[in-house]
Parts: structure tokens; sequence; C-alpha cells
């Protein structure tokens, strides 16, 4: 992981970016091809995209498209603005809900999220702990699942409400995550993902 500070002559004519102005800026620094970037509390954090991490993320996307089908709103890696300060997050898979449209500057709201799934590094692991699980919270994500490959295990959020998650449940590889009572309202095997 690496964090980047912004440059401080660019800087020197405002007393704070946006997240648009962020964004536009890293975007002319040339992030190396694979590596994820996002802004989390206003710090931006680069991470590269590994295989395990992949290999996870495809079969959770595979997943919601045997459930609902291959024009499923289903992203991974794009950005979506969070309730908190500064966040713009890149959630690894993101379900949006059928039958909405992107806003006049051409990003997803976060109040239209249905589903958010991050598979955890271990460099930007209490983000996803934290402060993201924090702001999906807020924002009234209704499933938030925590893929762990290190210890081999989900974390399940659900039943947010005033800016927390009232059920958490971790199970462990080789358990499916039971979804059927949620709006994925599907059955996640667990059993292939790789470990780390």
């Amino acid at each position: 992981m690496t964090v980047m500070a912004i440059d401080r002559i660019e800087m020197a004519d405002s007393d704070e970016f946006s997240l648009d102005e962020m964004f536009d800026w890293l975007e002319r620094s040339h992030v190396p091809e694979g590596y994820k970037v996002e802004v989390v509390r206003g710090a931006v954090f680069m991470s590269p995209q590994r295989d395990v991490h992949w290999y996870i993320i495809r079969r959770i996307v595979r997943a919601l498209e045997d459930r609902f089908g291959m024009d499923v709103n289903v992203l991974s890696d794009v950005r979506i603005d969070f309730p908190g300060y500064m966040n713009g997050f890149c959630p690894d898979v993101v379900k949006v809900a059928e039958g909405v449209e992107k806003t006049p500057q051409g990003r997803w709201c976060c109040e239209d999220i249905e589903f958010v799934a991050e598979v955890i590094s271990r460099d930007t692991a209490a983000n996803d702990y934290g402060p993201k699980r924090a702001a999906y919270a807020e924002a009234e994500v209704p499933v938030y699942l925590i893929v762990d490959p290190y210890k081999k295990e989900c974390r399940l959020y659900t039943q947010p409400k005033d800016g927390a998650y009232h059920v958490e449940s971790t199970i462990d590889f080789g358990v499916p995550v039971d979804l059927t009572g949620t709006v994925v309202d599907l059955t996640l095997k667990t059993d292939e993902f790789p470990r780390d």
C-alpha cells in the first residue's frame, strides 16, 4: 500500500481539495496499471490488485450474475462517494438497485447501493473494518460483506440504522454465506475462495 500526499504546490491556492479535484489530480498522476486508488477520510490509498483478490471478486460477481442474470448492475472498482469526510470509495463489488440512474456528474448514488463486498488486503484492512463500514452503514447499504483471505473468514453486516449495522455474523471459509433473507437473496459459496 502507498499513501500519497497531494502535491503541496498545487494545494497552495486552496485550503482544501474537493473529492472531484483529488480524483482529477490522481487521474493526471498516471496511477500505475493494476493499482486500486481510493480516498478514505481525505487520505489517498493505493494498493496493488492481487490475483487472490480477483479470484474472490470474480466468484462473488458470478454468484450475483447467476442469481440476477447477466444484465445485473454489478460494478467493481468504480468510484462512489459515501457519507463522511471526503469518502470516495471504489468497492471491490457493488450491486446497484435495478432501474436507478447515474447522477448528472455520471456517478452512482450511494443511496442506490444494495450490496457491497470488500476483499481485504493487509495494509488497508483497517479501512474496510472501520471507516468504510461506518460510511456504508451511514448510507444504509443493506448488505456489507467483508471477505478476509488472511483470516479465512467472511464478516457479514446487515440491518443498517442510525449510522451502524445492527446485525453482524462471522462465517468461516467453507461455510456458505446465507444472504437469502436480504435484498441479495442468494447463498454465496465460500469453499473455493482462495486463501492467502
